[in-house]
């Protein structure tokens, strides 16, 4: 089967929705592989995008700081 492309070209949106879009799209690309198609992302920083929003409220970062605790 040939494979199929598509180009979106997004103007007027903010950092912040750019980054959802994104990680909707990969969203939907997860959910259709079950069923076949192979839907792959081409974006700039897409590694960083999708690892910020896999993120949950229980990941902690270390920001470097040395935290000790007082006892």
């Amino acid at each position: 089967m040939k494979d199929k492309s598509i180009n979106l070209k997004v103007s007027n949106i903010t950092q912040k929705q750019w980054s959802n879009l994104i990680i909707e799209l990969n969203l939907v690309a997860q959910a259709w592989r079950s069923y076949g198609p192979i839907i792959k992302i081409k974006t700039h920083n897409l590694d960083r995008i999708l690892t910020w929003g896999r993120k949950t409220n229980d990941d902690k970062e270390d920001k470097g700081k040395n935290k000790k605790s007082s006892i």
